[in-house]
This record gives C-alpha cells, structure tokens and sequence, in this order.
C-alpha cells in the first residue's frame, strides 16, 4: 500500500451514493465504523438528490460520525455514476471502495476487497457473485450491459462490472479529471489502466425497497456506455448502410432482370417493405448520430456532472489531530 501521506491522510475510503437510502444507510455507516482496515478508513456520503428524507439522516449520521465522515448533497438527481464521480472527488485514501446504500453488498467484504487490491498491488479489483440476489429482470439486463461493455470497451475479457469495486488513489486522480455530463465509471477504469482483477464476494438480497434501477435508467446507462467510450455505433451505422446499398444494388439487378424477361415487374409487396426497410435503416442510422451531436452540444454548452448543495465533514479526534498539528507547523 502507498504510504499515508498528507494527500493521503487514510487508507481507505468509502464511497456511498445515497438515494432512496434513509431506511439502510444508517446501518451501513454502522456497520462501516466498526472496520478496521489498515491505515485506517473515510466515508463519504453522496445524497444524489434524493426524494426522501436520507438527507436528514446523513446529518445525523455526520453529527454522531465515530469515524471521519464526509457528506456531500447533490442539488437535485445527476444519477448514480455522476454522485460517484462527485465522491471519488472528496475521497482522501491511498485506496476507495465504491459501494451501494442498499446493503446487498455485506460491509464485511469491505476489508477483504480492500486487502486483496492493496497486498496484490491491483489499480482496480471488481466484485463478482456466485449468486445475485437482483430481481430477475435486473439480472437479465446486467448481463447485458456486461455483454454490451466486452464489445465496447478495453476490458479482459468475462469481466463483471460491478458498482462493488475498489481503486487506487492513481486510478481516482485520472478518472475525476473527466468533467463531461454523462461519465460511466467503469469505461473511464479501462481508458487509465489494465492492471485489474477480480474477487467474488457476497450478494444478499435487498433489507428494504426495491432497486432505484428502472428500466429507463438501464437504458440511459447503456447510451452512456455506447456513446460516450466507442465509437462502434457509429462503425456499425457504417456497416449497415454499405448492407442496405447492397441489397439495393441487388434488388435493382433483379427489378431490371424481371423487366427484360417478363415485361413489367411485379412485387408492389416487396417494394414496399424494401422502401420501410431502408427507411428504417436511414432513421436508425440518424439516430445514432443524432445522439453523438447531442451529447457533444450539451458537453460544450457546459451541462455540469454534478452541483454539490451541501458539505458537511466530520472527523474524529484521532483523524483531526494530524491536520491540527500541520496548521500549527505552518504558523
């Protein structure tokens, strides 16, 4: 592990992105507090914006803090990659798991994670799950995001990409550099580093809720997947128009051949559905470049990844004493 330093003043952070998360995030903090990893552990907080009453909770929770705690308050929802990015910022450790509020991921794994990424000298260690404790569905579109990223991005290949990962300070730096409104955690891991491994862990079943996971965020998380780390999209639309001018091509051949043969041609089916296929082909083709320009224009009009409200930091008195004794050498 690097040694703790003033840029580093802790071991590990904890990143949390809250929402939806006054009912566990309580008992995650307790049951994070009670850790001792070396080199000692932060956690921060990140309310991204949530509709219930988590943020009074993490107030709480920052006020009676028996570890150094940071809690920050997005000013409305960015989305859970963007409330990462906005923590990784605050984050202090030499390394920073990234964990979700709803206690699928047993904070005892915490120290094992942390454990096998800095005595195996790995820049990023994913969890994986002999058995995930998701709603069918969500499992189904898990995979498939998974399947979408081996295509996408520079990853090894059949590796899971979990939210349960940790990183090292390195990998932090590079990563928070990215300012773009729609950052996608994992694509900016495989632009820094190959140097990444695997552990499998626990997945216990939601304690409260259900998953803030709709389908329409999946799918949002897929686009920024697609659009913002490859350009295959585009490659694709490429491909596919050279298809669809083939078919064209060939099906003018056969038009003439028909003409020459058997006077006019028939097939005013078949006209039509090659004119709806190629029409669709067209839109699709469109649309794919359409949300590149998009995406572009609210990037240069400055969209921001996130605006953080609120800053509350608690730390306790064995954390402050370090900063108080390095505030007086500096007087």
């Amino acid at each position: 592990m690097p040694p703790l330093t003033a840029d580093h003043p802790v071991g590990l952070s904890i990143v949390v992105p809250v929402y939806r998360g006054a009912a566990t995030v309580g008992k995650l903090v307790a049951a994070l507090s009670a850790l001792r990893p070396a080199g000692g552990l932060e956690i921060v907080l990140v309310n991204d914006g949530s509709p219930d009453n988590s943020g009074d909770v993490c107030r709480e929770l920052a006020a009676a803090a028996t570890v150094p705690l940071t809690y920050l308050e997005h000013a409305r929802n960015f989305g859970e990659h963007n409330a990462v990015m906005t923590g990784l910022r605050h984050a202090r450790g030499a390394y920073v798991i990234t964990m979700d509020d709803d206690l699928q991921n047993p904070p005892e794994e915490v120290v094992k994670l942390y454990d096998h990424a800095r005595l195996g000298g790995w820049d990023v260690v994913y969890t994986r799950y002999a058995e995930k404790k998701h709603e069918g569905w969500r499992n189904i579109g898990s995979r498939f995001a998974n399947r979408v990223a081996d295509q996408l991005l520079d990853k090894p290949k059949g590796l899971y990409l979990s939210s349960f990962r940790c990183m090292s300070a390195l990998v932090v730096q590079n990563i928070t550099k990215y300012r773009g409104p729609y950052p996608y955690v994992d694509g900016l891991i495989m632009q820094v580093t190959q140097r990444i491994d695997s552990i499998e862990v626990l997945h216990l079943a939601r304690m409260e809720g259900r998953s803030n996971y709709t389908l329409k965020r999946l799918v949002l998380l897929w686009l920024n997947l697609a659009t913002n780390f490859s350009v295959l999209p585009l490659r694709l639309a490429i491909i596919a128009g050279i298809a669809m001018g083939i078919l064209g091509v060939i099906g003018a051949l056969i038009v003439v051949m028909e003409a020459l043969t058997s006077g006019t041609p028939s097939g005013w089916a078949s006209l039509m559905t090659t004119t709806l296929l190629l029409t669709g082909v067209q839109f699709l083709i469109l649309g794919v470049l359409g949300e590149y320009v998009g995406r572009a224009f609210l990037s240069a009009n400055g969209k921001p990844q996130g605006v953080v409200r609120e800053v509350i930091l608690a730390r306790d008195t064995a954390a402050a004493e370090p900063a108080r004794q390095r505030e007086d050498a500096l007087r």
